[in-house]
């Protein structure tokens, strides 16, 4: 079989069926799949300057992912596996310290690995612009927005941050909660942790409720650790807490170990909710109250951006996903 006769059986032109068998830009998913299956099962086989071709176009989509410990990463980078198994694109995953410039990492990668493209797991928007103008391939930045970025190379997919850091304030304030801390990551490193801050504090404001940044908020990693250490600092601190917002799920864990260890009862003594929708979140004892989103929306719609900026040339793009409050067992009334 020839590429003429794989052309004429699959309906696509000829030079739309070399794209694809060299591996190259500007076809379509659709079009990319059914060329690949009906070689597969012809039993279609590229002739040796095409084959080395083929070797020598990198295929990889990297994923540069800042945070070893974040539960809310690992989680996306299962369901990207999920997806991008029905692609051509192998998945090349990198992790880097949350604290680590991931544009740099990147312009690094891209000499060394010659991606297709890359999805951004998090991302300071200082890099962005201090960096990106650096990359020339399709890019999605995922969990926070490029929206405001000057880069048409680069989209993004995000959960509204400001909104989740308001709805779960509010939360607890609808509940009698007066007396709230908060835990959560650097806000002058991490921009989703700055939004969420800029929403809990807006829903302070609205409630009339006191709060002193110095002293009842904690800066922590996205760990475990670090939400145990964090919730540890704020008792040390002999604050008069009722409730306590962790700006991810993970924080929310280690902070109710915290609390637990200094014979505090959760919820009855202090309220906890945290920020994600893990799915470890529904096996703590007590179950934990979140305000979730959608890991398998963000990897869809972050993996269809990029396939087709890769595939057709699309320009940036950026979306916004809901939030939801997710009311369990951490979280009590005063009322």
């Amino acid at each position: 079989m020839t590429i003429k006769d794989l052309a004429a059986q699959t309906g696509y032109s000829v030079g739309t069926v070399s794209r694809v068998l060299n591996n190259q830009p500007h076809v379509s998913l659709q079009a990319r799949e059914s060329i690949l299956r009906a070689a597969e099962e012809s039993g279609f086989q590229l002739n040796a300057n095409a084959q080395q071709l083929k070797q020598q176009h990198g295929s990889a989509i990297i994923t540069i992912c800042k945070g070893a410990g974040n539960e809310l990463f690992n989680s996306l980078l299962v369901a990207l596996q999920s997806r991008i198994d029905q692609t051509e694109y192998p998945l090349v995953v990198d992790y880097i310290d949350e604290n680590e410039n991931e544009v740099r990492r990147a312009v690094r990668l891209c000499q060394e690995k010659k991606p297709r493209g890359i999805l951004f797991l998090g991302g300071n928007q200082e890099n962005f612009r201090r960096d990106f103008h650096l990359i020339h391939l399709p890019c999605v930045l995922v969990t926070s927005s490029a929206e405001q970025l000057p880069f048409q190379n680069l989209s993004s997919v995000t959960s509204d941050d400001v909104l989740a850091g308001r709805l779960a304030v509010e939360h607890l304030a609808a509940l009698g909660h007066t007396k709230i801390v908060v835990i959560g990551g650097q806000r002058s490193i991490s921009d989703t942790t700055a939004l969420r801050y800029a929403g809990c504090q807006a829903a302070f404001r609205e409630h009339g409720i006191a709060f002193d940044p110095e002293q009842d908020y904690e800066a922590c990693r996205f760990s475990f650790e670090g939400g145990f250490r964090a919730a540890q600092v704020l008792l040390e601190r002999n604050r008069d807490f009722t409730a306590l917002f962790a700006m991810s799920d993970v924080m929310a864990i280690g902070a109710i170990r915290a609390l637990r260890d200094a014979g505090k009862r959760v919820p009855e003594d202090v309220s906890v909710i945290g920020l994600d929708g893990l799915d470890i979140g529904q096996y703590t004892l007590p179950r934990l109250s979140t305000v979730a989103q959608s890991v398998e929306t963000l990897a869809r719609e972050s993996l269809t951006l990029l396939c087709q900026a890769i595939e057709n040339g699309a320009s940036a793009r950026h979306k916004t996903i809901p939030v939801t409050v997710l009311e369990k067992e951490s979280v009590a009334s005063l009322l």
